[in-house]
């Protein structure tokens, strides 16, 4: 029987009920767990155990308020390698890929950590005569992230340690096609130490979201997935009053020019394109080659998504898995053969094939599709799988011209050895990630994750600064205590 993934309320593991969904390993194509599917009435519970929880919380001292964020910091070091083998299980990662992305979600509990310097405000004495002003950061109340498939464990961690470092209390709705790693997760949070109701697990789908964000209690929505869902989901919680951060989705850009290190650019590329099965938000998804770097690039990348391991990402040597589900599979594979009968030349074809010893599994190799025309649907539709086109330009105002003629806004990287061409891709791309020889231009824990265009939805984003500015809200307070005043008492 598969084990029950289960919510956190209130401290406290409980089920919502019979309704489950299955989950899958998906390099096994087997079913591993059944996640229980929360209704509107267990979400109330929660949002109402939160909101009972918060005055408390919010009144506890931020130096006491990150304790708890200490231990958790060295509760998932202890346990990385156990929860990266739940990330491989359920997502379908390599163990350097699930390995590395908990040690960027890590970097977010260690900088939420830093909170007392971060949540401070300022002050100026005398603003007029004999008149002080003040202004300080206070929490929302509840709080809550919905989160996706693609990085279960680094993700999470974008949101909640500023959440309730800030004072907030905070319920994770994760996706219910990975849920084991955020079981995981509490299983640590639940050893940290923190007071019952500041944070809280509920397990969902499509009724789950809209009664998390329809409550009346939930005050702030962080969501992370494709453009479609995230506009929706920023509609639905601003139209009822919410403050709401919603990264969607991206068809990231690269420009390669001549005079970039080739052998350095494709092997950077290649982990950029194909890492994570190409299913990240900052892969790099269209490679723009300048001038004469085409013939040497297209040949090189060609080689090195040829030569790409593919299996169950802990067996020795692998260097990609598969794709989520059978479903993206087959619409990937759908992609590719359309763009085919379209005239494209398939440099590398990755489909049809199937990693040794695991033949039910959902894999898509490398593929790189060359000659796409940049005003074909091809060029501005995320596929969300190891898939790498290719467009080619004259100059370098010809590409930057290619990656701003796009609704995404995610990132966009440049390999060149130039500054001055550097420098000037840096001031005219529009996105808000850019990367000069970098091929997953992600920010740092100190820094924003700055999608714009429809990449984004909100003002402030996660992470850092902004992660503390998005989830309290400033009160001023100007005083005056007048000589006369004092004497009277």
């Amino acid at each position: 029987m598969a084990t029950k993934i289960l919510n956190y309320i209130g401290n406290t593991w409980s089920t919502a009920g019979d309704q489950t969904r299955p989950v899958m390993n998906p390099a096994r194509g087997e079913q591993i767990a059944a996640v229980t599917m929360s209704p509107a009435e267990v979400v109330g519970k929660a949002v109402d155990t939160a909101h009972a929880a918060f005055a408390a919380w919010r009144d506890t001292p931020v130096g006491e308020r990150v304790q708890p964020l200490f231990r958790l910091k060295f509760l998932l070091e202890e346990h990385i390698e156990q929860i990266a083998r739940v990330i491989t299980d359920e997502c379908g990662k390599t163990r350097a890929e699930s390995i590395g992305e908990l040690r960027r979600g890590i970097e977010n509990v260690e900088t939420a950590c830093g909170m007392p310097s971060l949540i401070q405000g300022y002050s100026n004495e005398d603003i007029a005569s004999g008149i002080d002003e003040h202004m300080f950061r206070q929490p929302l109340g509840v709080v809550t992230a919905i989160t996706p498939f693609n990085f279960p464990g680094m993700i999470p961690l974008w949101f909640l340690p500023y959440a309730v470092a800030t004072g907030n209390c905070f319920i994770l709705k994760p996706s219910e096609r990975v849920p084991m790693t955020s079981a995981k997760l509490f299983e640590l949070i639940e050893r940290a130490g923190f007071p019952p109701g500041v944070l809280g697990l509920v397990n969902g789908g499509r009724e789950t979201v809209d009664a998390l964000l329809d409550h009346p209690k939930v005050r702030a929505v962080s969501f992370v997935g494709s453009t479609p869902v995230a506009r929706y989901i920023y509609g639905r919680a601003t139209a009822n009053g919410k403050r709401a951060q919603c990264q969607g989705g991206a068809k990231n850009p690269v420009i390669v020019m001549p005079d970039a290190d080739m052998d350095a650019t494709t092997k950077i590329m290649a982990d950029s394109a194909f890492g994570c099965a190409g299913q990240r938000c900052l892969a790099a998804s269209v490679a723009i080659t300048v001038g004469d770097a085409r013939k040497p690039f297209t040949q090189q990348m060609a080689d090195v998504a040829a030569s790409r391991v593919v299996g169950y990402g802990f067996d020795d040597d692998v260097q990609m898995g598969p794709v989520i589900s059978g479903e993206s599979r087959d619409r990937i594979a759908k992609i590719i053969g359309d763009a085919e009968s379209a005239g494209l030349k398939l440099v590398v074809d990755g489909r049809g094939r199937k990693a040794s010893g695991y033949d039910d599994g959902y894999w898509v190799y490398p593929t790189i599709l060359d000659g796409v025309d940049p005003a074909s649907a091809l060029a501005s539709t995320e596929i969300f799988g190891p898939v790498l086109s290719l467009m080619h330009a004259t100059d370098i105002d010809d590409a930057i011209r290619l990656v701003n003629e796009r609704s995404y806004g995610n990132m966009a990287c440049i390999f060149t050895e130039s500054g001055a061409v550097a420098r000037k891709f840096r001031h005219e791309a529009d996105a808000g990630n850019v990367g000069i020889n970098i091929g997953v231009a992600a920010p740092m824990a100190y820094f924003p994750f700055s999608g714009w265009n429809e990449s984004f939805f909100g003002d402030l984003h996660a992470q850092g600064r902004h992660g503390v500015e998005f989830y309290t809200q400033t009160k001023v307070v100007v005083e005056r205590w007048p000589k006369s005043w004092s004497r009277q008492f």
